[in-house]
Protein backbone atom coordinates (compact mmCIF):
# COMPACT_ATOMS: atom_id res chain seq x y z
CA UNK A 1 0.00 0.00 0.00
CA UNK A 2 2.35 2.25 0.40
CA UNK A 3 4.11 2.17 -2.49
CA UNK A 4 0.90 2.77 -4.30
CA UNK A 5 0.38 5.73 -2.17
CA UNK A 6 3.50 7.31 -3.54
CA UNK A 7 2.77 6.52 -6.70
CA UNK A 8 -0.40 8.11 -6.20
CA UNK A 9 0.89 11.25 -4.41
CA UNK A 10 3.61 11.68 -7.37
CA UNK A 11 0.21 11.86 -9.79
CA UNK A 12 -0.93 14.82 -7.56
CA UNK A 13 1.82 16.65 -8.14
CA UNK A 14 1.74 17.02 -11.93
CA UNK A 15 -1.81 16.34 -14.37
CA UNK A 16 0.69 15.18 -17.17
CA UNK A 17 1.80 12.15 -14.89
CA UNK A 18 -2.13 11.35 -15.23
CA UNK A 19 -1.47 10.33 -19.15
CA UNK A 20 1.44 8.21 -18.93
CA UNK A 21 -0.53 5.02 -17.03
CA UNK A 22 -2.27 4.29 -19.84
CA UNK A 23 -1.62 2.55 -23.16
CA UNK A 24 -2.13 4.59 -26.61
CA UNK A 25 -4.69 3.26 -29.78
CA UNK A 26 -1.66 2.05 -31.22
CA UNK A 27 -0.47 -0.33 -28.41
CA UNK A 28 -3.70 -2.32 -28.44
CA UNK A 29 -3.65 -6.14 -29.58
CA UNK A 30 -4.96 -7.05 -32.78
CA UNK A 31 -8.80 -7.56 -33.44
CA UNK A 32 -8.80 -9.99 -36.06
CA UNK A 33 -11.53 -12.74 -35.27
CA UNK A 34 -12.67 -11.47 -32.28
CA UNK A 35 -16.73 -10.91 -31.43
CA UNK A 36 -18.26 -8.25 -29.56
CA UNK A 37 -21.53 -7.40 -28.01
CA UNK A 38 -21.31 -3.95 -28.87
CA UNK A 39 -19.17 -1.26 -30.85
CA UNK A 40 -19.12 2.15 -30.90
CA UNK A 41 -17.58 3.71 -33.85
CA UNK A 42 -16.18 6.36 -35.03
CA UNK A 43 -16.37 8.99 -32.24
CA UNK A 44 -14.05 11.33 -30.67
CA UNK A 45 -12.68 9.27 -28.11
CA UNK A 46 -11.14 10.76 -24.78
CA UNK A 47 -9.83 7.99 -22.79
CA UNK A 48 -9.01 9.25 -19.51
CA UNK A 49 -5.70 10.47 -18.96
CA UNK A 50 -4.96 10.36 -22.39
CA UNK A 51 -4.97 12.48 -25.70
CA UNK A 52 -8.38 12.02 -27.70
CA UNK A 53 -8.89 10.47 -31.44
CA UNK A 54 -10.97 9.18 -33.61
CA UNK A 55 -11.45 5.52 -32.82
CA UNK A 56 -13.90 2.56 -32.07
CA UNK A 57 -14.32 0.39 -28.59
CA UNK A 58 -15.45 -2.73 -28.92
CA UNK A 59 -17.12 -4.51 -25.56
CA UNK A 60 -17.84 -7.56 -24.66
CA UNK A 61 -19.86 -8.90 -21.25
CA UNK A 62 -18.66 -6.31 -18.90
CA UNK A 63 -15.42 -5.76 -20.38
CA UNK A 64 -13.52 -3.23 -22.75
CA UNK A 65 -12.09 -5.58 -25.26
CA UNK A 66 -10.67 -3.44 -28.04
CA UNK A 67 -9.87 0.16 -27.70
CA UNK A 68 -8.20 2.10 -31.49
CA UNK A 69 -8.73 3.48 -34.67
CA UNK A 70 -10.86 0.50 -36.71
CA UNK A 71 -12.12 -2.50 -35.22
CA UNK A 72 -12.61 -4.91 -37.53
CA UNK A 73 -14.24 -7.78 -35.40
CA UNK A 74 -17.74 -8.82 -35.41
CA UNK A 75 -20.20 -6.78 -33.10
CA UNK A 76 -23.71 -7.87 -32.05
CA UNK A 77 -24.54 -4.16 -32.45
CA UNK A 78 -22.93 -0.76 -33.65
CA UNK A 79 -23.60 2.54 -32.29
CA UNK A 80 -22.53 5.38 -34.30
CA UNK A 81 -20.77 8.20 -32.91
CA UNK A 82 -19.23 10.04 -35.46
CA UNK A 83 -19.30 13.46 -34.44
CA UNK A 84 -19.78 12.27 -30.46
CA UNK A 85 -17.82 12.39 -27.56
CA UNK A 86 -17.03 9.34 -26.17
CA UNK A 87 -15.60 8.87 -22.55
CA UNK A 88 -15.19 6.92 -19.46
CA UNK A 89 -18.17 7.01 -17.45
CA UNK A 90 -17.93 9.81 -15.07
CA UNK A 91 -17.02 9.43 -11.51
CA UNK A 92 -18.78 11.59 -8.75
CA UNK A 93 -16.94 11.53 -5.26
CA UNK A 94 -19.46 13.34 -3.47
CA UNK A 95 -22.91 12.38 -3.49
CA UNK A 96 -26.14 12.55 -1.00
CA UNK A 97 -27.44 9.55 -3.57
CA UNK A 98 -27.58 6.58 -0.43
CA UNK A 99 -31.41 7.16 0.24
CA UNK A 100 -32.33 6.86 -3.67
CA UNK A 101 -29.61 3.81 -3.33
CA UNK A 102 -31.12 1.47 -0.37
CA UNK A 103 -34.63 2.36 -1.38
CA UNK A 104 -37.50 -0.05 -1.90
CA UNK A 105 -38.72 1.34 -5.52
CA UNK A 106 -36.27 -0.36 -8.35
CA UNK A 107 -36.93 3.02 -10.10
CA UNK A 108 -35.36 4.67 -7.34
CA UNK A 109 -31.72 2.68 -7.65
CA UNK A 110 -31.33 3.22 -11.23
CA UNK A 111 -30.30 6.76 -10.50
CA UNK A 112 -31.26 8.10 -13.73
CA UNK A 113 -30.51 11.83 -12.72
CA UNK A 114 -27.13 10.24 -12.77
CA UNK A 115 -27.04 8.50 -15.99
CA UNK A 116 -28.71 10.65 -18.06
CA UNK A 117 -25.65 12.99 -17.53
CA UNK A 118 -23.38 10.13 -18.16
CA UNK A 119 -22.40 9.73 -14.39
CA UNK A 120 -22.08 5.78 -14.07
CA UNK A 121 -20.26 5.69 -10.01
CA UNK A 122 -20.89 7.39 -7.19
CA UNK A 123 -19.36 8.04 -3.35
CA UNK A 124 -21.97 7.94 -0.40
CA UNK A 125 -21.82 8.21 3.62
CA UNK A 126 -19.95 11.67 2.48
CA UNK A 127 -20.07 14.68 5.32
CA UNK A 128 -19.51 12.50 7.93
CA UNK A 129 -23.45 10.80 7.04
CA UNK A 130 -24.37 7.66 5.92
CA UNK A 131 -24.69 4.40 8.13
CA UNK A 132 -22.27 2.99 10.52
CA UNK A 133 -23.12 -1.02 8.71
CA UNK A 134 -21.31 -0.99 5.37
CA UNK A 135 -21.92 -4.12 4.44
CA UNK A 136 -25.18 -3.63 4.74
CA UNK A 137 -24.87 -0.35 2.19
CA UNK A 138 -23.57 -2.81 -0.05
CA UNK A 139 -26.59 -4.66 0.86
CA UNK A 140 -24.80 -7.88 0.35
CA UNK A 141 -27.08 -11.07 -0.66
CA UNK A 142 -29.63 -8.50 -1.17
CA UNK A 143 -30.59 -8.94 -4.34
CA UNK A 144 -30.73 -4.99 -4.93
CA UNK A 145 -29.64 -4.17 -8.74
CA UNK A 146 -28.90 -0.44 -9.12
CA UNK A 147 -28.01 1.56 -11.87
CA UNK A 148 -24.66 2.51 -10.83
CA UNK A 149 -21.92 1.72 -9.54
CA UNK A 150 -21.02 2.98 -5.92
CA UNK A 151 -18.50 3.05 -2.70
CA UNK A 152 -18.63 4.82 0.63
CA UNK A 153 -17.19 6.01 3.40
CA UNK A 154 -18.40 5.54 7.00
CA UNK A 155 -18.82 8.47 8.50
CA UNK A 156 -18.11 10.61 11.70
CA UNK A 157 -21.66 11.71 11.93
CA UNK A 158 -23.00 8.36 11.69
CA UNK A 159 -20.41 7.07 14.07
CA UNK A 160 -21.27 10.06 16.98
CA UNK A 161 -25.16 9.57 16.19
CA UNK A 162 -25.08 6.08 16.97
CA UNK A 163 -22.43 6.50 19.88
CA UNK A 164 -23.00 9.48 21.88
CA UNK A 165 -25.52 10.94 20.57
CA UNK A 166 -26.49 14.99 19.60
CA UNK A 167 -24.62 16.05 22.45
CA UNK A 168 -21.99 18.35 22.67
CA UNK A 169 -19.50 17.08 24.46
CA UNK A 170 -16.26 14.77 24.04
CA UNK A 171 -17.18 10.98 24.05
CA UNK A 172 -15.91 9.16 27.16
CA UNK A 173 -12.94 6.83 26.96
CA UNK A 174 -15.42 4.09 26.31
CA UNK A 175 -17.38 5.62 23.60
CA UNK A 176 -14.52 6.56 21.88
CA UNK A 177 -12.98 2.79 21.62
CA UNK A 178 -16.29 1.95 20.44
CA UNK A 179 -16.16 4.11 17.55
CA UNK A 180 -12.78 2.60 17.19
CA UNK A 181 -14.14 -0.34 16.47
CA UNK A 182 -17.29 0.50 14.15
CA UNK A 183 -14.50 2.54 11.95
CA UNK A 184 -12.32 -0.81 11.90
CA UNK A 185 -15.19 -2.94 11.32
CA UNK A 186 -16.07 -0.66 8.31
CA UNK A 187 -12.94 -0.52 6.85
CA UNK A 188 -12.55 -4.46 6.80
CA UNK A 189 -16.28 -4.56 5.21
CA UNK A 190 -14.92 -2.11 2.43
CA UNK A 191 -15.53 1.56 3.30
CA UNK A 192 -13.25 4.04 1.49
CA UNK A 193 -11.91 5.66 4.82
CA UNK A 194 -13.45 8.17 7.05
CA UNK A 195 -15.73 11.14 5.81
CA UNK A 196 -16.35 13.80 8.17
CA UNK A 197 -18.56 17.35 7.95
CA UNK A 198 -17.20 19.17 11.16
CA UNK A 199 -19.58 22.01 10.21
CA UNK A 200 -22.39 20.39 11.20
CA UNK A 201 -23.61 19.80 14.53
CA UNK A 202 -22.96 16.72 16.29
CA UNK A 203 -19.79 16.52 14.23
CA UNK A 204 -18.67 19.94 15.18
CA UNK A 205 -18.35 19.36 18.40
CA UNK A 206 -15.56 16.93 17.74
CA UNK A 207 -12.47 18.12 18.79
CA UNK A 208 -9.14 17.41 16.24
CA UNK A 209 -7.63 14.78 18.37
CA UNK A 210 -10.65 12.70 18.44
CA UNK A 211 -10.88 12.41 14.23
CA UNK A 212 -7.32 11.79 14.34
CA UNK A 213 -7.83 8.93 16.56
CA UNK A 214 -10.31 7.46 14.14
CA UNK A 215 -8.55 8.70 11.34
CA UNK A 216 -5.62 6.58 12.23
CA UNK A 217 -8.18 3.12 11.82
CA UNK A 218 -9.31 4.32 8.42
CA UNK A 219 -5.03 4.89 7.69
CA UNK A 220 -4.50 1.43 8.87
CA UNK A 221 -6.31 -0.33 6.41
CA UNK A 222 -4.82 2.14 3.70
CA UNK A 223 -8.40 4.50 3.46
CA UNK A 224 -9.12 8.22 2.94
CA UNK A 225 -9.71 11.08 5.19
CA UNK A 226 -12.33 12.75 3.34
CA UNK A 227 -13.86 16.18 5.12
CA UNK A 228 -16.33 18.90 4.53
CA UNK A 229 -13.95 21.01 6.78
CA UNK A 230 -14.54 23.08 9.92
CA UNK A 231 -15.35 26.03 8.37
CA UNK A 232 -15.56 27.08 4.72
CA UNK A 233 -16.20 30.59 5.65
CA UNK A 234 -15.57 32.73 8.69
CA UNK A 235 -18.22 31.15 11.40
CA UNK A 236 -15.68 29.92 13.47
CA UNK A 237 -11.69 29.07 12.88
CA UNK A 238 -12.03 30.63 9.20
CA UNK A 239 -11.39 28.60 5.63
CA UNK A 240 -7.87 28.76 6.30
CA UNK A 241 -8.08 27.73 9.62
CA UNK A 242 -10.01 24.80 8.64
CA UNK A 243 -8.04 23.86 5.80
CA UNK A 244 -5.05 23.74 8.02
CA UNK A 245 -6.89 21.40 11.06
CA UNK A 246 -7.38 18.92 7.54
CA UNK A 247 -3.98 19.26 7.14
CA UNK A 248 -2.78 18.41 10.33
CA UNK A 249 -5.29 15.60 10.79
CA UNK A 250 -3.96 13.77 7.53
CA UNK A 251 -0.39 14.37 8.45
CA UNK A 252 -0.91 13.47 12.22
CA UNK A 253 -2.57 10.31 10.92
CA UNK A 254 -0.88 9.59 8.36
CA UNK A 255 -3.68 9.37 5.48
CA UNK A 256 -4.53 10.93 2.21
CA UNK A 257 -6.61 13.99 2.63
CA UNK A 258 -9.36 14.77 0.27
CA UNK A 259 -11.13 18.26 0.71
CA UNK A 260 -15.05 17.88 -0.22
CA UNK A 261 -16.61 20.16 -2.13
CA UNK A 262 -13.51 22.79 -1.70
CA UNK A 263 -14.99 26.25 -1.74
CA UNK A 264 -14.93 29.83 -0.14
CA UNK A 265 -18.18 30.50 0.85
CA UNK A 266 -19.48 34.07 1.80
CA UNK A 267 -18.47 37.57 1.28
CA UNK A 268 -15.82 37.13 4.49
CA UNK A 269 -13.22 34.57 2.30
CA UNK A 270 -14.01 35.86 -1.32
CA UNK A 271 -10.38 35.96 -3.15
CA UNK A 272 -8.94 33.10 -0.79
CA UNK A 273 -8.65 30.53 -3.38
CA UNK A 274 -4.80 31.02 -4.17
CA UNK A 275 -4.17 31.11 -0.52
CA UNK A 276 -5.64 27.93 -0.14
CA UNK A 277 -4.17 26.18 -3.35
CA UNK A 278 -1.34 27.23 -1.70
CA UNK A 279 -1.93 25.83 1.03
CA UNK A 280 -2.62 22.42 -0.32
CA UNK A 281 0.49 22.95 -2.57
CA UNK A 282 2.94 23.60 0.03
CA UNK A 283 1.18 20.27 1.87
CA UNK A 284 1.73 18.16 -1.22
CA UNK A 285 5.47 19.36 -1.40
CA UNK A 286 6.57 18.35 1.70
CA UNK A 287 4.91 14.83 0.77
CA UNK A 288 1.17 15.13 1.66
CA UNK A 289 -1.23 13.33 -0.06
CA UNK A 290 -4.24 15.91 -0.62
CA UNK A 291 -7.21 16.33 -3.39
CA UNK A 292 -10.38 17.58 -3.46
CA UNK A 293 -13.66 17.38 -5.38
CA UNK A 294 -15.99 20.69 -6.65
CA UNK A 295 -19.27 20.65 -7.73
CA UNK A 296 -19.58 23.57 -10.57
CA UNK A 297 -22.09 25.90 -9.07
CA UNK A 298 -21.68 29.15 -6.86
CA UNK A 299 -24.94 28.06 -4.70
CA UNK A 300 -24.20 25.64 -2.30
CA UNK A 301 -27.01 23.81 -0.81
CA UNK A 302 -27.48 23.05 2.98
CA UNK A 303 -30.28 23.43 5.78
CA UNK A 304 -31.71 27.06 6.73
CA UNK A 305 -30.34 25.68 10.13
CA UNK A 306 -27.13 25.44 9.25
CA UNK A 307 -26.39 28.43 7.00
CA UNK A 308 -28.32 30.62 10.02
CA UNK A 309 -28.20 28.81 13.59
CA UNK A 310 -24.89 28.99 16.02
CA UNK A 311 -23.87 25.47 16.85
CA UNK A 312 -24.24 26.02 20.66
CA UNK A 313 -28.11 26.52 19.57
CA UNK A 314 -28.46 22.84 18.09
CA UNK A 315 -26.88 21.19 20.77
CA UNK A 316 -29.31 18.23 21.82
CA UNK A 317 -30.55 18.31 18.44
CA UNK A 318 -34.14 19.87 17.15
CA UNK A 319 -36.17 19.64 20.37
CA UNK A 320 -33.75 21.43 22.43
CA UNK A 321 -33.15 24.15 19.58
CA UNK A 322 -36.80 24.90 19.47
CA UNK A 323 -36.61 25.29 23.62
CA UNK A 324 -33.94 28.04 23.05
CA UNK A 325 -36.21 29.73 21.09
CA UNK A 326 -39.17 29.96 23.58
CA UNK A 327 -36.62 31.64 26.32
CA UNK A 328 -36.27 35.08 25.07
CA UNK A 329 -32.58 35.40 26.57
CA UNK A 330 -31.37 32.89 24.58
CA UNK A 331 -33.91 33.76 21.71
CA UNK A 332 -31.88 37.41 21.79
CA UNK A 333 -28.19 35.65 21.78
CA UNK A 334 -29.40 33.47 18.98
CA UNK A 335 -30.80 36.30 16.72
CA UNK A 336 -27.30 38.36 17.35
CA UNK A 337 -25.65 35.42 16.13
CA UNK A 338 -28.02 34.78 13.21
CA UNK A 339 -27.53 38.14 11.98
CA UNK A 340 -24.19 37.83 11.55
CA UNK A 341 -24.43 34.59 9.53
CA UNK A 342 -27.06 35.87 7.41
CA UNK A 343 -24.69 38.52 6.44
CA UNK A 344 -21.58 36.24 5.86
CA UNK A 345 -23.95 34.43 3.66
CA UNK A 346 -24.58 37.53 1.36
CA UNK A 347 -27.86 38.56 2.61
CA UNK A 348 -31.70 37.28 2.97
CA UNK A 349 -31.59 37.68 -1.12
CA UNK A 350 -29.06 35.06 -1.09
CA UNK A 351 -30.98 31.92 0.35
CA UNK A 352 -33.41 30.37 -1.50
CA UNK A 353 -35.73 28.09 -0.03
CA UNK A 354 -35.62 24.61 -1.96
CA UNK A 355 -38.09 22.69 0.37
CA UNK A 356 -41.08 22.61 2.71
CA UNK A 357 -44.42 23.85 2.26
CA UNK A 358 -45.63 25.63 -0.64
CA UNK A 359 -45.69 28.77 1.11
CA UNK A 360 -41.80 28.99 1.67
CA UNK A 361 -40.70 26.31 -1.08
CA UNK A 362 -39.31 28.36 -4.04
CA UNK A 363 -38.91 31.68 -2.56
CA UNK A 364 -36.14 33.59 -0.76
CA UNK A 365 -35.63 34.65 2.95
CA UNK A 366 -36.24 38.65 1.56
CA UNK A 367 -39.50 37.19 -0.39
CA UNK A 368 -40.74 35.46 3.06
CA UNK A 369 -39.77 38.45 4.88
CA UNK A 370 -41.78 40.54 3.02
CA UNK A 371 -44.76 38.42 2.99
CA UNK A 372 -45.10 38.33 6.22
CA UNK A 373 -43.66 41.28 7.65
CA UNK A 374 -40.82 40.48 9.93
CA UNK A 375 -37.15 41.03 9.45
CA UNK A 376 -35.12 38.56 8.10
CA UNK A 377 -33.81 36.62 10.78
CA UNK A 378 -37.47 36.34 12.33
CA UNK A 379 -39.00 34.89 9.10
CA UNK A 380 -35.91 32.42 9.29
CA UNK A 381 -36.94 30.95 12.67
CA UNK A 382 -40.65 31.31 11.87
CA UNK A 383 -39.96 28.87 9.15
CA UNK A 384 -37.47 26.44 11.77
CA UNK A 385 -40.31 26.51 14.19
CA UNK A 386 -42.17 24.68 11.27
CA UNK A 387 -39.66 22.17 10.28
CA UNK A 388 -36.44 22.20 8.72
CA UNK A 389 -35.75 23.21 4.99
CA UNK A 390 -32.99 23.15 2.82
CA UNK A 391 -31.98 26.28 1.22
CA UNK A 392 -29.65 27.71 -2.18
CA UNK A 393 -27.34 28.98 -0.26
CA UNK A 394 -25.74 32.06 -3.50
CA UNK A 395 -22.61 32.76 -1.40
CA UNK A 396 -19.18 31.74 -3.86
CA UNK A 397 -17.03 33.86 -6.39
CA UNK A 398 -16.56 32.65 -10.13
CA UNK A 399 -12.81 34.31 -9.40
CA UNK A 400 -13.00 31.24 -7.20
CA UNK A 401 -14.23 28.53 -8.68
CA UNK A 402 -12.32 29.00 -11.77
CA UNK A 403 -9.08 29.20 -9.70
CA UNK A 404 -10.08 25.65 -7.83
CA UNK A 405 -11.56 24.32 -10.65
CA UNK A 406 -8.13 24.61 -13.03
CA UNK A 407 -5.99 22.81 -10.07
CA UNK A 408 -4.86 19.39 -11.36
CA UNK A 409 -5.98 17.77 -7.62
CA UNK A 410 -9.37 19.02 -7.95
CA UNK A 411 -11.57 16.67 -9.48
CA UNK A 412 -15.57 16.70 -10.11
CA UNK A 413 -18.59 16.10 -8.12
CA UNK A 414 -22.23 17.36 -8.05
CA UNK A 415 -22.91 17.09 -3.59
CA UNK A 416 -26.33 15.84 -5.05
CA UNK A 417 -28.89 17.04 -3.04
CA UNK A 418 -32.61 16.95 -3.31
CA UNK A 419 -34.13 20.30 -4.25
CA UNK A 420 -31.29 21.62 -5.69
CA UNK A 421 -30.23 21.71 -9.51
CA UNK A 422 -26.82 19.86 -9.25
CA UNK A 423 -28.78 16.38 -8.37
CA UNK A 424 -29.39 16.82 -12.28
CA UNK A 425 -27.29 19.22 -14.12
CA UNK A 426 -23.87 19.42 -12.41
CA UNK A 427 -21.73 17.19 -15.33
CA UNK A 428 -24.20 18.93 -18.10
CA UNK A 429 -23.34 22.27 -16.39
CA UNK A 430 -19.47 21.96 -16.08
CA UNK A 431 -19.43 21.11 -19.84
CA UNK A 432 -22.27 23.81 -21.03
CA UNK A 433 -20.75 26.92 -18.72
CA UNK A 434 -17.12 26.11 -17.67
CA UNK A 435 -16.18 24.45 -20.87
CA UNK A 436 -18.24 25.82 -24.04
CA UNK A 437 -19.06 29.02 -22.45
CA UNK A 438 -16.49 29.90 -20.50
CA UNK A 439 -13.77 28.22 -21.56
CA UNK A 440 -12.15 27.98 -17.87
CA UNK A 441 -10.91 24.91 -18.57
CA UNK A 442 -10.63 22.63 -21.66
CA UNK A 443 -12.94 19.02 -22.90
CA UNK A 444 -9.87 16.74 -21.65
CA UNK A 445 -9.36 18.76 -18.57
CA UNK A 446 -13.47 18.00 -17.87
CA UNK A 447 -13.23 14.71 -18.73
CA UNK A 448 -9.97 13.64 -16.68
CA UNK A 449 -11.54 15.71 -13.63
CA UNK A 450 -14.54 13.58 -14.14
CA UNK A 451 -12.91 9.91 -15.01
CA UNK A 452 -9.17 9.06 -14.87
CA UNK A 453 -8.02 11.44 -12.03
CA UNK A 454 -10.82 10.42 -9.14
CA UNK A 455 -10.54 6.60 -10.45
CA UNK A 456 -6.58 6.58 -10.01
CA UNK A 457 -6.88 8.92 -6.66
CA UNK A 458 -9.34 6.59 -5.08
CA UNK A 459 -7.67 3.16 -6.95
CA UNK A 460 -10.68 2.46 -8.52
CA UNK A 461 -9.24 -0.58 -10.29
CA UNK A 462 -10.24 -1.11 -14.10
CA UNK A 463 -12.82 2.33 -13.91
CA UNK A 464 -12.00 5.70 -15.15
CA UNK A 465 -10.75 5.26 -18.54
CA UNK A 466 -11.30 3.49 -21.92
CA UNK A 467 -8.39 0.69 -22.27
CA UNK A 468 -8.76 -2.64 -23.47
CA UNK A 469 -9.69 -4.68 -19.96
CA UNK A 470 -11.04 -1.79 -18.25
CA UNK A 471 -14.66 -2.19 -17.19
CA UNK A 472 -17.35 -0.70 -19.70
CA UNK A 473 -18.36 2.10 -18.33
CA UNK A 474 -18.69 4.56 -20.91
CA UNK A 475 -20.83 7.64 -22.00
CA UNK A 476 -21.23 9.04 -25.16
CA UNK A 477 -22.42 12.44 -25.98
CA UNK A 478 -23.31 15.37 -28.54
CA UNK A 479 -20.94 17.95 -27.66
CA UNK A 480 -23.66 20.31 -28.78
CA UNK A 481 -26.52 19.81 -26.99
CA UNK A 482 -25.00 18.46 -23.54
CA UNK A 483 -26.63 20.86 -21.18
CA UNK A 484 -28.23 21.51 -18.22
CA UNK A 485 -32.13 22.05 -18.26
CA UNK A 486 -32.63 21.71 -13.94
CA UNK A 487 -32.60 25.48 -12.85
CA UNK A 488 -33.25 26.41 -8.95
CA UNK A 489 -36.96 26.59 -9.71
CA UNK A 490 -37.02 23.58 -11.48
CA UNK A 491 -34.44 21.14 -10.18
CA UNK A 492 -36.02 17.96 -10.94
CA UNK A 493 -35.45 18.30 -15.13
CA UNK A 494 -32.91 15.89 -16.73
CA UNK A 495 -30.17 17.33 -18.91
CA UNK A 496 -30.12 16.98 -22.32
CA UNK A 497 -27.31 15.57 -25.03
CA UNK A 498 -26.17 12.10 -23.39
CA UNK A 499 -26.92 9.81 -26.08
CA UNK A 500 -25.41 6.53 -24.51
CA UNK A 501 -24.24 5.19 -21.79
CA UNK A 502 -22.64 1.61 -20.67
CA UNK A 503 -22.66 0.61 -17.51
CA UNK A 504 -20.46 -2.98 -16.80
CA UNK A 505 -20.81 -3.07 -20.50
CA UNK A 506 -25.45 -3.35 -19.97
CA UNK A 507 -27.28 -0.07 -22.08
CA UNK A 508 -28.84 1.81 -19.83
CA UNK A 509 -29.05 4.75 -22.09
CA UNK A 510 -30.05 4.12 -25.58
CA UNK A 511 -30.24 6.71 -28.01
CA UNK A 512 -30.87 9.64 -25.18
CA UNK A 513 -33.83 7.29 -23.39
CA UNK A 514 -32.95 4.82 -20.12
CA UNK A 515 -33.67 1.41 -21.18
CA UNK A 516 -34.25 0.33 -17.51
CA UNK A 517 -31.72 -1.97 -17.20
CA UNK A 518 -29.80 -2.10 -13.84
CA UNK A 519 -25.99 -3.21 -13.86
CA UNK A 520 -24.31 -0.59 -11.07
CA UNK A 521 -22.33 -2.57 -8.67
CA UNK A 522 -20.84 -1.70 -4.50
CA UNK A 523 -17.21 -1.07 -4.74
CA UNK A 524 -16.27 -1.82 -2.16
CA UNK A 525 -12.45 -1.18 -1.44
CA UNK A 526 -10.32 -3.85 -1.52
CA UNK A 527 -8.60 -4.83 1.56
CA UNK A 528 -4.97 -6.25 1.72
CA UNK A 529 -2.62 -7.30 4.34
CA UNK A 530 -4.28 -4.60 6.92
CA UNK A 531 -5.48 -7.09 9.57
CA UNK A 532 -9.23 -7.37 8.24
Amino acid sequence: MKNKISETGRIVASSLAIGLLFSSPSAQASDAGTSADYVISGGMIYPGGADPYVGDIAISGDKIIFVGPRYSGTAGKTIDAKGMIVSPGFIDTHTHVGDALSSELPAARLVLPFLTQGVTTAFVGVDGGGATDISAVFAEGSGLDYGINFASYIGLGALRRTVIGSDDRAPTAAELDEMVTLVDTAMCEGALGLSTGLFYAPQSYAKEGEVITLAKVAAKHGGVYDSHIRDESSYTIGLEGAVAEALDIGKEAGIPVHIAHIKALGVDVHGEAPDIIAAVEKAQAAGQIVHADQYPWSASGTGLDASLLPRWAQDGGREATLERFDDPEQLAKIKIEMTDNLRRRGGPDSLLITSGSDDVKGKTLAEIAAETGVDPVQAAINVLRRFEVRVASFNQDEADIAAFMTQPWVMTSSDASIGHPRYYASYARKYDTYVKDRKVINLRQFVDQSTSVPATLFSLEGRGTLSKGAFADVVVFDPESYAPRATFIEPTLFSTGVQTVFVNGVLAIDKGLPTGKAAGRPLPRKSGSDGC
